[in-house]
Parts: C-alpha cells; structure tokens; sequence
C-alpha cells in the first residue's frame, strides 16, 4: 500500500497544491491555530505532503524546530523549496510505521488528511506515541466518515482507488487512539464548504506523569 501511495503522489506532486488549494489552506490553518505551538517545541509532522503546514507556521513562528516526513520524494522536493528559508525545518522520506527516530524525540507529533491512507492505524499511533516526549501531544486531523459524504468518498474510493485503505468515524478513532495509550483532550468536529466534515483530536499518552518522574 505505501508502494502505491507514493507513486500516486509522486504522480500528483506538481499540481496538488493548485487541485487542493482550498481544502489545503482551510484544513491547514485549521490546524496550526487548533495546535497552538509554543515556538520552542519540537514538532513532527507525519505525511507532511508539499510542507504547506510547516510554512503556515513559520510565517509565524520562523525558528519552529520541524521536521516532516512523507512516502513521496516529489511532495518532499516541493517542501524543501517551499520552506528553504527557515533552517530550523527539514524533511525527509519515512514510513509513520518505521519512524527513523529515537524514542521521545518530539514534543508534538501532528498528522493531517493522511490517517484513511495508514495499512495499520494501530503500530501508526503507537510509533507516533514513540517518538513523543512523555508529556508530549499528539494532534490528528483526518475524514470524518459520521458524515454522509464522506461515507460515500470511502465506498467509491476502496473501488476505484487503489491507494485509499479506509475511512472512520470519530467513534473508532478514539477507540484506536485508546487502545494505543493516549488520552483524549480536546476533539471536535467542523466542516470546510458542503463537501468536507473533518475530525480533529489532541491526545497526551497516558501516564505521562508517571514516566517523568521515572526520567528525573
């Protein structure tokens, strides 16, 4: 599956940002302004496409430690042009499901529209938990298959799409995200135009508190 999701991307890469514009830039800001970085964490950024999410947030905060990843070389070259001013984010290719870092390496980890394309979304979270600091945040923004529309995308796209895995609704979401050792903080809901219901959620691993006192 990821094979397939990186050649469709490697396919797309030139005109995603000008096909996606809308849905990009309203899902994106969306997201920085839920996130609410502290301009001195750590920040991982999982399938991180052409790195407009990094830009927003360097506009604003231009020495944000960030560093994306994606299965597309092409997404990634487009990224790295887009952020070559700030030399405090990178970018490299890499699995969610083999992440190339040590443990608790970030203070937050952040994934946007990429969730539906995860194989497994289990050994997803549970390398996302990984590589978070034990007081760390996880933040997730994907479809929402409560909506009818979406449920429809999901139908056509299994068919037709062969990079397409599944859709869920915020129900089964947060059961992964509970099986995986986070605790939910914050979670809505929210719509971009008639087409699109997303679901987004902040979620600490569970015993955080613990551990700290574990690693002083």
């Amino acid at each position: 599956m990821e094979t397939t999701v990186r050649q469709q991307y490697n396919q797309i890469a030139a005109v995603y940002d000008r096909v996606w514009s809308r849905y990009i830039s309203k899902s994106l800001s969306f997201l920085k302004d839920w996130a609410q970085l502290t301009s001195t964490s750590s920040v991982l950024d999982v399938a991180c496409g052409t790195g407009t999410f990094e830009h927003l947030v360097l506009l604003e905060q231009p020495t944000q430690p960030m560093i994306g990843i994606d299965l597309s070389e092409n997404m990634l070259e487009i990224a790295r042009q887009k952020c070559c001013a700030y030399p405090t984010v990178s970018f490299q290719r890499a699995s969610v499901a083999a992440l190339p870092f040590a443990d608790r390496s970030f203070d937050v980890v952040v994934s946007a529209s990429a969730f539906h394309y995860f194989d497994d979304p289990i050994v997803a979270l549970i390398e996302m938990r990984r590589v978070l600091k034990p007081a760390g945040e996880l933040v997730i923004l994907d479809w929402c298959k409560d909506d009818w529309l979406c449920r429809l995308y999901d139908f056509v796209l299994k068919r037709f799409d062969p990079a397409h895995e599944q859709c869920y609704t915020q129900a089964e979401f947060h059961r992964f995200l509970n099986q995986t050792g986070f605790q939910i903080q914050r979670a809505t809901r929210f719509r971009i135009g008639l087409a699109w219901e997303l679901m987004i959620s902040s979620a600490k691993p569970i015993g955080s508190s613990d551990r700290d006192q574990e690693s002083v």
